[in-house]
């Protein structure tokens, strides 16, 4: 499995791309674009060049705009579709209601897609696309639509997690729609259930283990100890 990513944005976004192998200027190989942030379009563009590779679809952890901004030009320059999950659909129809004063600003001038032209991501199936399977899990708390995607990267399981979990922390659940007690749920049912030798590819920061966060990241701990059925 190849795995390609690049901070993007003044938000440092991890926007990846995904394949089952490199390819070559003569023989482009498909490809998944995770999570194209903020001033990704070019740097992105770059990068696939640089590994022969070539999208067939952009797939979305959740709606925030550091992570979905260049949704639109990626989509529309490769002629590629773009999936979210439904209950953050309204991040693109309305992102001014759904996100802080930091990315307010932001809210107006940003072109978005249409959430009616947006594949649904459906909690619990297999997207195979680009020869990658992606299986998808339903992980609210940060956004209401927050997913993971769980995938096999040969020598280990892997997780692209969004802004679900990070090294050392997980998603803020202060903004509209965040929720702790979604979150700790999500921790719960979805993250702590894994093999400890998963590796994370977080939407923030670098990259971790199941197995190093069990034992060290603080909210994963809380998670562990609460008592189970809250939130959801």
């Amino acid at each position: 499995m190849l795995i390609r990513s690049f901070p993007a944005g003044a938000f440092g976004t991890n926007c990846y791309a995904v394949a089952p192998r490199a390819g070559s200027s003569a023989l482009r190989q498909e490809c998944v674009v995770v999570d194209p942030g903020m001033d990704a379009v070019e740097p992105l563009g770059r990068m696939l060049a640089e590994s022969g590779l070539h999208p067939v679809a952009v797939v979305l952890t959740h709606g925030h705009l550091d992570h979905t901004f260049s949704v639109l030009p990626v989509c529309t320059g490769y002629g590629i579709p773009a999936y979210l999950h439904p209950a953050d659909d309204g991040m693109l129809a309305d992102p001014a209601r759904w996100h802080g004063p930091q990315l307010a600003p932001l809210a107006g001038a940003v072109q978005l897609p249409d959430p009616e032209d947006v594949e649904p991501l459906v909690d619990g199936a297999t997207l195979s696309l680009a020869g990658v399977d992606l299986t998808v899990r339903h992980a609210p708390g940060h956004t209401p639509g927050s997913v993971v995607f769980s995938l096999d990267l040969a020598d280990a399981p892997g997780l692209l997690a969004g802004d679900v979990l990070f090294a050392g922390s997980v998603g803020r659940v202060d903004l509209p729609g965040g929720s702790w007690a979604d979150m700790l749920q999500s921790l719960q049912d979805v993250v702590l259930p894994l093999d400890d030798d998963t590796v994370v590819l977080p939407g923030h920061g670098p990259a971790t283990t199941i197995g190093r966060e069990r034992a060290t990241n603080p909210y994963l701990a809380e998670a562990a100890g609460a008592p189970k059925g809250r939130g959801l």
